[in-house]
This record gives C-alpha cells, sequence and structure tokens, in this order.
C-alpha cells in the first residue's frame, strides 16, 4: 500500500510539472543534438577523407556527393534521434501548454459568469444605492491601504486618479477617463478585443508585465465605476476600477 501510494504520488507529481519537463529535456536536448552533431561532422570527415584517399574523388560533383553521404551518414543517426527526441517534447510541452491555458479561460469565463450573475442578484436584494455605498466602502479601504507617493504621474488631467487595478496612481479627470473609455470601446467594436496596455497609453501610464495580455472584448462594453475618496493628507482622490477585465488569449 505504501508502495503504491508512492508510486501515485509521484505520477501526480510527473503530470502536475509534465510541461516543466518536458520544456528542461527539450533544452537538453538542443545542447546534446548541437555536441553530437559537432562530434559526428569531425568523424564523418575523416571517414571522407579516408575513403577519398583509398578510392580517389569522382570528378562529377552529384557522384562525389553520393559517395561522401553513402560514407559518413552512419554517424548523424544519434544526431537525428536526439533531434527528433527534442522535437517532440517542443511539441509536446506546447500542447500541454495550450491545453492548460484553454482549460484556464474557460474556467475563468465560468466563474466570470457566476460572479456577474451573484452580483445582479446581490443588487435585486439590496438596490442600487446600497450596493454602490459598499463598493465605495472597498475603494476607500484600498486607498487607504495604499497611500499615494510623494511623486505622481502626470496624465490627462490635473485631478489625482487611482487604478484600483494595480494601485497607481496619476493624474487626469472625468472627462479625460470618459474618452479613454470610449476609445477603448472603439477599438474593441473594429478589432474584437482592446488590451490594458491600450488603455495604459491612452492614461500615460506604463505597461505592466502581463497588461498586453488582459483586457476586454467586443461581447461586453467597458465601463468604469469611479468613486471619490479624501486621501488620507486630505486631498480628492477619483478613485476607479473597471467592470470586468479577461485573458485575451488561451480561449475564446
Amino acid at each position: 500500500m505504501k508502495f503504491q501510494g508512492a508510486v501515485n504520488a509521484v505520477k501526480k507529481a510527473v503530470t502536475s510539472n509534465s510541461s516543466v519537463i518536458l520544456s528542461s529535456v527539450a533544452i537538453a536536448g538542443v545542447v546534446t543534438t548541437a555536441y553530437l552533431a559537432s562530434k559526428a561532422t569531425i568523424k564523418a570527415s575523416e571517414d571522407v577523407k579516408l575513403h577519398e584517399e583509398e578510392n580517389g574523388t569522382p570528378e562529377n560533383p552529384k557522384d562525389r556527393w553520393k559517395g561522401r553521404v553513402k560514407v559518413s551518414w552512419r554517424h548523424y543517426i544519434p544526431t537525428a534521434a536526439s533531434g527528433a527526441v527534442t522535437i517532440g517534447c517542443i511539441v509536446g510541452s506546447t500542447h500541454i501548454s495550450a491545453r492548460r491555458g484553454a482549460a484556464a479561460q474557460a474556467a475563468f469565463v465560468l466563474s466570470e459568469r457566476a460572479f456577474h450573475e451573484y452580483r445582479g442578484a446581490v443588487v435585486e436584494q439590496i438596490g442600487e444605492r446600497k450596493d454602490k455605498a459598499i463598493r465605495d466602502e472597498i475603494a476607500e479601504k484600498k486607498v487607504k491601504a495604499n497611500p499615494a507617493p510623494s511623486t505622481i504621474i502626470h496624465g490627462p488631467g490635473n485631478i489625482l486618479c487611482c487604478e484600483l487595478y494595480t494601485g497607481r496612481y496619476f493624474t487626469a479627470d472625468v472627462e479625460s477617463l470618459n474618452r479613454a473609455v470610449n476609445a477603448i470601446n472603439a477599438v474593441m467594436l473594429k478589432h474584437d478585443c482592446a488590451s490594458l496596455s491600450d488603455m495604459y497609453d491612452l492614461l500615460g501610464l506604463s505597461h505592466t508585465q502581463h497588461s498586453d495580455e488582459i483586457g476586454w472584448r467586443s461581447d461586453r462594453l467597458l465601463e468604469i465605476e469611479t468613486t471619490f475618496i479624501g486621501t488620507e493628507d486630505g486631498r480628492p482622490c477619483l478613485a476607479f476600477e473597471y467592470n470586468y477585465t479577461k485573458p485575451l488569449y488561451g480561449g475564446n
């Protein structure tokens, strides 16, 4: 029973890390293939040289090429085998990553749908005013937990703003935020999607590590939910969040 449990644990670990394992083998395979190819070339050159010294070199280039291949091809069998294994690992790793990405995308879509259904039911029960009050309270807590730095990014306006998604502060105003939202929706309607990086370009913010892969699709337009909050030093701050964000790649 203990042995079977250990075997199952190993199987589970291998399955969970199969993409990493295949990628690691592929990296090792590239190095091994290059080494075997260089080693085979040295041996093949020696055999070709010896063969032509004993039998002469054909004048016809085609016959000369055939003779050299006939003498040297056996040396490249390990190289070809290593290359085939490497390619197989790369293809397998890519397939696993794509499959997991599609599964993650599907799970995200389902959870997003469940969240909005739940929120809609909550709004029906408590009313829009109470829902807005709760969201404002949450936004206020986020701002107080992440005070504005001494240096603020200068954006398209002169009102202190906080994007709650990343917690970054910059200057803007309601009109410029609305213009950015309209521009993003126009991009979505024309190109089916728009990324968070597109929004950051409009607001004068730098891209983040994942902003190119996250954004909005044309099946649901972007909206922002704003709240005016007083910072700890007494400055008014326009905090805002997006009505949703979703991964743009890895599934429909």
